[in-house]
């Protein structure tokens, strides 16, 4: 049951879900065309992504400035790295070869890996009904990696970037609980994203973006489906999802990951992607999992 149970956080609910839903699809957008050429790279999306989000949060970032200390800053660009710059970058190339809603599907394991890696960088106990759920998803998700047709197995290992970015979520949670639990989520997120703005500037120079003919139509929409993904579906869902935290409580929040991976198969099936039962039996598996895992979840 979702708790406090109210218009507004069920409206926050209903928002945050359909925008972090949305993200993989708007990835695809700025990687190819309708005709399936290619657009801007993933280098470049996901650059477009980190700079517009550090813009967007920039006068929250000098706002919230004075209350980063020295002895914080080290963990918390770590965090920006773990916990958006580097899963930025995997999620954009594992789209150049896998579907938009298979990514997402494989982004529901994140919850798996911060229990495990709490358990093995901090010694976080695992109870039982947790090594249950964590054996559920992961059989869900080798599963959901072979439930496509066999021409599209070529392609399957650039599904293991998505693992990898889950991984580094994990890792970013269980940093900002146990290095950064005295600093306020805006703060920790803003400063973050201070820190990727020139690093992602940077590689966008490096690439050539700027020597791109971004006067095309072609390439408008691609660059502002980037753009639109680093405000909307990074900058302004980081503050709803602080939101949902503030009103609801983390596990009311954390539920978003069950809807995420709905919402981003409609849009995959709305694109024409091939979405098949297996496909939706394996997600429903990870999700289950993902339920059992988080039964009684300490905070």
């Amino acid at each position: 049951m979702l708790p406090n149970k109210n218009w507004l956080n069920i409206l926050l609910f209903t928002l945050l879900s359909f925008i972090w839903g949305s993200s993989f699809i708007l990835m695809k957008i700025g990687l190819y065309d309708k005709a399936g050429n290619a657009l801007l790279s993933a280098y470049q999306v996901a650059s477009l992504r980190i700079l517009s989000a550090g813009i967007a949060l920039l006068p929250v970032s000098i706002q919230k400035l004075r209350y980063v200390t020295s002895k914080k800053i080290g963990f918390i660009i770590l965090s920006g790295l773990l916990g958006s710059f580097f899963p930025a970058y995997l999620f954009c190339i594992a789209e150049t070869k896998i579907d938009s809603s298979l990514a997402a599907s494989i982004n529901a394991l994140t919850p798996f890996f911060t229990i495990i890696l709490g358990f093995v960088l901090f010694k976080s106990p695992i109870p039982v009904i947790k090594i249950i759920g964590i054996i559920a998803g992961l059989a869900g998700c080798i599963g959901l990696l072979f439930s496509k047709k066999m021409g599209d197995n070529e392609n399957i290992f650039f599904a293991f970037f998505v693992v990898c970015a889950t991984i580094f979520y994990a890792l970013n949670v269980n940093l900002v609980r146990h290095k950064l639990h005295d600093i306020g989520s805006t703060t920790i997120a803003s400063f973050a994203f201070l820190s990727l703005i020139i690093p992602a500037a940077g590689i966008l120079i490096f690439t050539g973006y700027f020597k791109l003919p971004l006067q095309n139509p072609a390439y408008i929409k691609a660059t502002i489906a980037s753009v639109v993904l680093g405000v909307i579906g990074t900058a302004i869902a980081s503050i709803i999802f602080y939101m949902m935290v503030k009103r609801g409580g983390v596990i009311f929040a954390s539920m978003v990951t069950y809807a995420i991976p709905f919402v981003a198969l409609f849009w995959g099936w709305l694109v024409g992607e091939n979405i098949t039962g297996m496909q939706v039996l394996c997600l429903l598996v990870i999700l289950c999992g993902v339920y059992i895992a988080n039964i009684n979840r300490q905070q």
